[in-house]
């Protein structure tokens, strides 16, 4: 979401159940912003804010609404300049969707998508504390995060960075994120506003969608993390119905502020102004991250009068009043605290372990003991390699990342048997130095000194035909490798030369990775390489991925398959912003790989590193697979955990995962994604995920909810009646195993009978995350608010209560529902 260049350069987790949230969007009315916003308002923050403005010059107002360079940056995306003579300080903004991206190691935690997976907003809630301590310690005043756009494709690129397709669980998760980030005096930052639900396009899509759709399904989040008190809010790229969402009054002025009563300020996502006066009018506050249309040219326009001094009053009112909400302007601030990376590195481990998500676990073959734990092949570039995180603004540098390898033989203990076969070569295999003509150059570790440049031009020998692909590591600027007269690497548009992924585009070693693959002929190829060492120098590899050395690969796969008792198979798929998946299927030829695999030995558990749903046509030939998403830098470990059974797989399913590329609600219909010829229409409705899997009667792969413990649980005595803001549902869960588990309860509403809008067949309400001794009964109750027994009618444009007989159901998925239940619903709305 940031300038590419520019950013180039203990809490534990709580036994027993956690009572979860209310939602932050709980009732009908404006929410009040008392509480969230009580630090430095009242009077005397008013007359200091005005103080200032008045002092202000229309320069020094204007350089507070544009970004720019940062003498002396620390590696975050963004700085807007103070005003020294003023004693307004800069502030410098910061990546953190998983971390705070910055130049020096911060704690990489889950991806949110596997924090949501754990249904526990109080986790949630200890996530945002770990960021906002270490943003403010490592000089960062603003996080540019979280985002909670909804996951609406499973294509999108970015599913990783938010939270779920349902409305209610992301409005109770971003909310009480943003109450940890800014309970630590870090200014939290709710993206992206709004409708950015796909990379591709992003810059220029118009999406084209209802009032309905809009307030029922991507706004309920934005709202409740305004009602939490976040501090600024970023326009996303996208259009919205003909505007551009950084200069459309309806969604900034309208809904934001009159509606949510929104009182910080809204900047753009990184280089996605287009105007001046309609964006200002409009509501906009801040360009980032530059000044391009927000610096002279709001200047001249102030000037000529086409854009009135009060609307830069305005907008520098808002930011100046956040600052000094957070101590920024009266000094006040709290002193930056120092890291504690042994504290966020016990939340990133809960957090890893609570949202493990098993989704399949036949004949138990899950957790690992006795022989199965002691004779493991370990099999996947991800089981040596760690996968910490995506790409895009979601990277982060570690404090330290062990590798699932390491984990498990270190959890299998002294005697244990644990192999290791790559299977999927990602980074390739050296090319023999006798391939060149002429002789001398060593693919392996060739070295350009400082300020020169090296060349070869001569040719390789591919033996016989074959697919290859040719690998390039390189630590500086990437050389210019021509074969047969065509650039295998060449620039890639836009921010793909930026965004490549958190796995695939760097070497374990740290060098960076561009990949080319190609069919062959037998013989001699001409090849030319330039490479430019730079002001530093560099060092590059060139390496290949054929046929042959697959096949070998897969050969020795398939022998430690055959030799182990149990196998632990790591697939993956590298997400990235700036680009979105083409399929749900896993990349390169890891279904080969699965297949073979489980072919020789039926007791393979598959780990999937992956940022989305993924089809699984090789599913029935496994035993085990465990959904670990990209699980940050104590991934390992929590695996680990989880696989021997030193952790309940606590997680469950934020978004449903359809049969294929055929099976869900943007497929087969361009219009509906990526789009025809610029536009795009939300056809789907109110029915996003597993909304509508339920409307259109299609079976999904797992359904959204869908997670399995290793022990079981019963539901009974379900009973529901009305209170005075909604309906409380009571039920009483079970352990029926032999050992601790987690269960998470989840509550679906069925549609009114006395409503005439449209409505979902059926949508969550309510869930509650227990963990129950064997034997163990415990009496639930679930608060269902009058927020989610509403629905929006966009003639009154306001929500109305769904009244009448309403039926609760009750269970452990969206499909899995055990219990049901009915009340009357009435009163005003």
């Amino acid at each position: 979401m940031s300038d590419p260049v520019s950013r180039r350069s203990a809490l534990r987790l709580m036994g027993g159940a956690i009572t979860v949230a209310a939602a932050a969007t709980a009732g009908l009315s404006t929410p009040s912003h008392a509480a969230a916003h009580a630090h430095g308002q009242g009077p005397a923050a008013g007359r200091r804010v005005e103080a200032l403005i008045a002092r202000l010059s229309l320069v020094e107002k204007i350089s507070l609404l544009h970004g720019a360079q940062d003498p002396q940056a620390l590696g975050q995306a963004g700085y807007v300049p103070g005003v020294p003579r003023l004693n307004i300080p800069p502030m410098r903004l910061a990546d953190g969707p998983a971390g705070v991206r910055v130049q020096e190691h911060a704690t990489a935690l889950p991806a949110p998508v596997l924090l949501a997976s754990a249904f526990d907003p109080e986790l949630a809630r200890a996530y945002g504390q770990v960021i906002g301590r270490e943003g403010r310690a490592l000089g960062q005043d603003v996080l540019l995060s979280p985002m909670c756009n909804l996951i609406r494709t499973p294509y999108a690129g970015r599913n990783f960075e938010t939270f779920s397709e349902d409305p209610l669980l992301t409005a109770d998760l971003v909310s009480q994120e943003i109450r940890g980030i800014q309970g630590e005096g870090l200014i939290a930052t709710v993206k992206h506003f709004a409708m950015n639900n796909q990379e591709q396009d992003r810059m220029s899509i118009d999406v084209r969608v209802g009032e309905q759709t809009m307030h029922e399904t991507e706004l309920r989040g934005f709202e409740a993390a305004i009602a939490a008190g976040a501090g600024s809010v970023m326009g996303a790229y996208n259009k919205v119905n003909g505007t551009f969402a950084c200069e459309s009054k309806p969604l900034l002025t309208d809904v934001l502020r009159d509606r949510w009563g929104f009182d910080g300020w809204v900047m753009t996502d990184w280089f996605a102004a287009h105007s001046t006066a309609q964006a200002i009018a409009a509501g906009l506050d801040m360009e980032m991250p530059d000044d391009s249309h927000f610096g002279p040219a709001l200047q001249k326009a102030v000037e000529d009068g086409s854009v009135p001094q009060a609307h830069v009053d305005r907008s520098v009112r808002r930011i100046l009043s956040v600052m000094d909400r957070f101590g920024l302007l009266d000094g006040s601030a709290p002193d930056r605290p120092s890291r504690n990376p042994e504290a966020g590195a016990a939340v990133a481990l809960d957090i890893a372990k609570a949202g493990a998500t098993l989704l399949r676990n036949e004949r138990g073959a899950l957790p690992l003991t006795g022989r199965a734990a002691r004779s493991i092949a370990v099999i996947g570039p991800t089981g040596e390699v760690p996968f910490v995180s995506g790409g895009g603004s979601a990277h982060v540098i570690p404090d330290r990342a062990e590798s699932p390898l390491q984990a498990l033989r270190k959890r299998a203990g002294r005697g244990a048997d644990v192999s290791y076969a790559v299977g999927e070569d990602l980074f390739g295999k050296p090319i023999p130095k006798g391939a060149f003509s002429p002789r001398g150059f060593d693919p392996e570790g060739h070295g350009v000194g400082k300020n020169e440049t090296w060349t070869f031009d001569g040719t390789i020998d591919i033996g016989k035909e074959d697919e290859w692909t040719f690998v390039i590591h390189y630590s500086g600027e990437r050389p210019e490798v021509l074969l047969d007269g065509a650039e295998l690497f060449p620039k890639l548009p836009g921010y793909g030369e930026y965004f490549s992924g958190g796995l695939v585009s760097a070497a374990p070693d740290g060098l960076m990775v561009r990949r080319k693959t190609l069919e062959l002929p037998a013989g001699k190829h001409t090849l030319k390489i330039t490479a430019k060492g730079g002001g530093e120098g560099q060092i590059f590899r060139l390496r290949r991925v054929t046929g042959a050395t697959r096949a070998a690969d897969v050969a020795e796969a398939v022998a430690d398959a055959r030799a182990a008792h149990s196998v632990v198979l790591f697939a993956y798929e590298d997400a990235t912003e700036g680009q979105d998946r083409t399929t749900v299927a896993l990349p390169g030829h890891q279904e080969a790989l699965i297949e073979a695999v489980t072919a020789a030995n039926p007791r393979t558990t598959v780990v999937l590193n992956t940022s989305s749903a993924t089809s699984m046509p090789w599913l029935d030939a496994t035993a085990a697979v465990l959904q670990m998403y990209y699980p940050g830098q104590e991934g390992a470990a929590a695996t680990a955990a989880v696989l021997f059974g030193d952790a309940d797989p606590g997680g469950r399913l934020t978004q449903s995962f359809p049969s294929d590329d055929t099976g869900h609600p943007t497929a087969g219909n361009p219009g509906r994604y990526p789009g025809v010829d610029g536009r795009e229409e939300y056809s789907e409705g109110i029915h996003v995920g597993y909304r509508w899997y339920a409307a259109e009667g299609v079976e999904p792969l797992f359904p959204f909810g869908h997670g399995l413990s290793y022990t079981t649980f019963a539901y009974a005595d379900p009973t529901v009646h009305a209170t005075r803001d909604g309906l409380a549902v009571g039920f009483t869960v079970r352990n029926t195993g032999h050992r601790t588990g987690i269960e998470v309860a989840q509550i679906y509403l069925a549609p009114s009978p006395e409503l005439t809008l449209d409505q979902p067949e059926s949508a969550l309400a309510g869930y509650r995350r227990l963990k129950l001794r064997a034997g163990e009964r415990r009496r639930v109750t679930v608060h269902v608010t009058r927020r989610s027994l509403s629905s929006w009618d966009a003639e009154r444009h306001d929500w109305v209560l769904g009244t009448g007989r309403r039926e609760v159901r009750i269970g452990s998925s969206s499909t899995d529902l055990r219990l049901t239940a009915q009340a009357k619903v009435g009163g005003r709305s």
